[in-house]
């Protein structure tokens, strides 16, 4: 059996409970670092947004959530699984095949619990710096700050897991974008539909979030109109939603 080694898992979403998982079961010391005051990640529900809705000042305090209010999965709980704890056999609040938001992190926090994971994570702490040092055998310095108060521990390897999601991917190949004074928010900072209700929106995109988006918003706004710049998208109109319209890319 290799040596037992210690190591600095960045993040408790799904990646670093799955990590801290693993290298607890080959024997590893594990401390898992966590800035939020609760596990689940990108599944941990936030109401509040950004005081930039775009993203683009960089002073801004960041929201590290993007999830939506009324988000479901796009996959149904068998395929969410964990090889040795099974989604389909836990229903916890929301029976669905496709879950809410809310029923994934439940899952999240009972398989933390399960496999006694969440006594590692040091919630409220943010790392600020990790250096290798040394040569040959060489560490990890990491030091990390809990509120307010710095630290500095060695270890022997670091598992990034913060996710990739916090930061806005813009559109910003349509000109007179920057300059538009009306209201622009990115996905990021969407939650709920009600401050669009009897106003025209645009929605810029094709995924699953801007579908998902404007399904929503056509409930409560005046006008829908979705953009997307994929070539076999003609001007037609929604057959679930009277005030909905696809139009091709915005130019």
């Amino acid at each position: 059996m290799a040596n037992s080694l210690k190591v600095a898992v960045i993040g408790s979403g799904v990646a670093g409970l799955v990590a801290a998982r693993e290298l607890q079961r080959e024997s590893h010391q594990v401390v898992v670092f966590e800035k939020s005051h609760w596990l689940g990640g990108t599944w941990a529900y936030d109401p509040r947004v950004e005081s930039d809705l775009l993203g683009l000042d960089p002073n801004r305090d960041i929201v590290h959530g993007s999830l939506y209010k009324s988000l479901c999965t796009n996959l149904p709980r068998q395929l969410m699984s964990f090889t040795d704890f099974k989604f389909e056999d836990k229903v916890y609040n929301d029976p669905r095949i496709n879950p809410g938001h809310e029923e994934v992190l439940k899952f999240l926090e009972d398989f933390a619990s399960n496999f006694e994971l969440t006594k590692l994570i040091k919630f409220n702490t943010v790392v600020t710096r990790v250096e290798v040092v040394g040569s040959g055998n060489r560490e990890f310095e990491v030091e990390s700050e809990t509120n307010g108060v710095s630290s500095v521990e060695m270890f022997d390897a670091v598992v990034v897991c913060n996710g990739h999601n916090t930061q806005p991917r813009l559109a910003n190949d349509i000109p007179g974008l920057e300059t538009w004074p009306k209201k622009q928010i990115h996905s990021h900072n969407y939650r709920i539909p009600e401050p669009f209700r009897d106003q025209k929106v645009v929605v810029i995109g094709n995924g699953p979030s801007a579908t998902d988006l404007s399904r929503e918003i056509a409930m409560v706004a005046k006008e829908v109109h979705k953009s997307s710049r994929s070539h076999n998208v003609n001007a037609t109109k929604s057959e679930k939603f009277n005030n909905m319209w696809q139009h091709p890319k915005v130019i």
